[in-house]
């Protein structure tokens, strides 16, 4: 006991500290203001704590040594990924005991926001709650580990575009009681790698996993050392996509530049974590609901079900996402099913309303989401997180989509152990995702606004022999507008066409623009080039004599034949979040 009578601030639980304001209607961190009940007057002691925080500040800016960091003094965290070490400081000397603060401002709309990201076998979650207290905020800064991302990304996230958030599932042995799981003797392997794509208007968001057998080939990895200095990993050609973490001491930041050399689609952040989230998670909601179809018996991941209803927390939910023998034909496309039927059913609990108004569970959520992540150090501390979650929570969960990337059996292989991409159908949803296209119907204003461009696609087609078209390059790949004036010319019999060279200017998305009188002509160009109605651009007077029709290929433009947009429905593997699907 302290001076003042107080147990200590390790005795003190967090979830008992918060309050409902009757004024707002919400739960609030109050901290414990009998301490400024001191001899000195309330001034004094307003001037001491600022100079304690003066100092405190000043040494938490001193990096404690390394590439990657812990804000963590004290309770060392399971391992992740390579690169890793502590930074003291942060929450130190600062404990709840601490009186007389103040509660952060209140948000205007006096709602807190609450988020959870998920990858694969590992639920990673980031808790925003703009009305908690400041110390408590701190404390949960403390527990974040970070690790470089060698410019492999963007640089970070902005609100006025799109957002694609990389996180991976490490199948690396680290924590209490996993020694069973994973991969024994091995600094572990992207094992379950999920791309976020959160839309640029934040209505619709779209989950792809991406399988771990997926032959691709790693590029160079340029990757920061523990001593500061920076390393090229040499690249590998077909090889398995989960080699890109672990393997060679390559660092989450390769496996986003795979993903990047995959799908053409540069990443803002990754986030990692191990089997300990989806344990830690799990029993923070009080369990999540899942349903089966069939009774399941694993005897390598240890699960035991019966057919019908269940809630599975700790063990047993991270055996349910491990399995994969007992469920459709026992390799990883089939556990990639069952853990997108988990994932959803986690954010459906974390979304609905009893963990929302649980102080409880909205502690115990902060807690195991900030150990269980490993981030990049563009998003170092819970402000940056913060900033990130409210964006990425701002899409409902009916647009949210899980999807698989189209694969084939290895063809190269007698005995298929591995899978490659099936092109046919990987490059559209790529485009789809590239180009920010939903997966799922979202709300009818923008649904509305997209019909009206798709107007323009509706009416008669001219011939390809009567299509007239100059053909720019923009900012697509070099020698893009020889090589499709030539597959125009010899594959589609579009004769009348010109490659211009380059354009005057490079445009962020492939256009054709037309005039009112060259309709046919547009719409013919864009069934052989496969280009979105949002492509088409026409004008208001009509063409004279032979003027052409002007077609400016850009970044998003893969190749001759190869379609600018995905179809126009989601794969059909694809499973929305916010439905109950039954494991089979």
């Amino acid at each position: 006991m302290d001076a003042q009578g107080r147990g200590r601030a390790d005795e003190i639980d967090p979830a008992d500290q918060w309050v409902m304001n009757p004024q707002t209607g919400n739960y609030e961190l109050r901290l414990d203001q009998s301490a400024a009940q001191s001899t000195a007057s309330p001034s004094r002691a307003a001037g001491a704590r600022r100079s304690r925080r003066s100092a405190e500040n000043a040494q938490a800016a001193t990096p404690a040594g390394g590439t990657a960091t812990r804000r963590r003094a004290a309770n060392p965290a399971p391992e992740v990924p390579a690169q890793r070490s502590r930074r003291a400081g942060g929450a130190q000397g600062r404990g709840p005991q601490q009186a007389g603060r103040r509660k952060r401002k209140q948000a205007a709309s006096g709602k807190k926001k609450v988020l959870l990201w998920t990858g694969g076998t590992l639920a990673l979650l980031m808790v925003a709650t703009v009305s908690a207290g400041y110390l408590y905020f701190e404390h949960l800064n403390s527990n974040i580990t970070s690790v470089p991302d060698d410019n492999a990304g963007t640089g970070g996230f902005s609100k006025d575009r799109a957002i694609n958030i990389l996180l991976i599932g490490t199948d690396k042995r680290t924590g209490e009681g996993n020694g069973s799981y994973g991969d024994r003797n091995s600094p572990g392997h992207a094992d379950t790698t999920l791309l976020l794509h959160v839309s640029k208007d934040r209505t619709n968001a779209t989950a792809l996993s991406i399988p771990r057998d997926l032959i691709t080939d790693i590029p160079d990895c340029p990757t920061t050392q523990e001593d500061g200095s920076s390393k090229v990993i040499p690249g590998t050609q077909g090889t398995r996509f989960n080699e890109s973490l672990g393997q060679s001491g390559r660092t989450p930041s390769c496996t986003m530049r795979t993903v990047t050399e995959l799908t053409g689609i540069k990443m803002d952040h990754f986030m990692v974590a191990d089997f300990n989230a989806v344990k830690t998670l799990s029993s923070a909601v009080g369990g999540v609901p899942i349903c089966l179809d069939k009774d399941i018996k694993d005897d390598k991941s240890k699960l035991d079900l019966p057919a019908g209803d269940h809630v599975l927390e700790g063990e047993e939910a991270l055996a349910f996402v491990r399995t994969r023998h007992a469920v459709g034909f026992g390799g990883d496309l089939d556990r990639i099913k069952i853990q997108q039927q988990f994932l959803s059913s986690l954010m459906r609990k974390l979304k609905s309303n009893d963990t929302l108004t649980s102080p409880t569970k909205l502690v115990k959520l902060a807690e195991a989401g900030t150990n269980a992540l490993t981030v990049d150090d563009k998003i170092d501390d819970m402000f940056k997180l913060r900033d990130l979650g409210l964006e990425l929570g701002k899409f409902d969960m009916k647009n949210l989509t899980f999807a698989t990337v189209p694969v084939l059996d290895n063809p190269a292989e007698k005995v298929k152990a591995t899978v490659v991409l099936d092109t046919s159908k990987s490059d559209a949803l790529f485009s789809m995702v590239r180009n920010d296209v939903s997966l799922t119907e979202v709300e009818e204003k923008k649904k509305a606004a997209k019909d009206k461009q798709a107007e323009l696609l509706k009416g008669t087609r001219a011939e390809a022999s009567d299509v007239r078209v100059d053909v720019f390059n923009g900012g697509g790949p070099a020698g893009s507008a020889q090589k499709t004036l030539e597959w125009l010319q010899i594959t589609e019999g579009v004769l009348k066409s010109t490659n211009k060279g380059n354009a005057p200017a490079d445009v962020t998305a492939t256009t054709l623009e037309y005039a009112p009188n060259q309709a046919d002509q547009a719409r013919k160009l864009a069934d052989l080039m496969g280009l979105p109605a949002a492509a088409l651009k026409p004008g208001t007077e009509d063409a004279q004599g032979l003027e052409a029709m002007t077609l400016t290929l850009g970044p998003d433009f893969k190749g001759a034949g190869v379609p600018i947009t995905g179809p126009a429905k989601a794969p059909k593997d694809a499973v929305q979040a916010d439905k109950k699907v039954c494991a089979k």
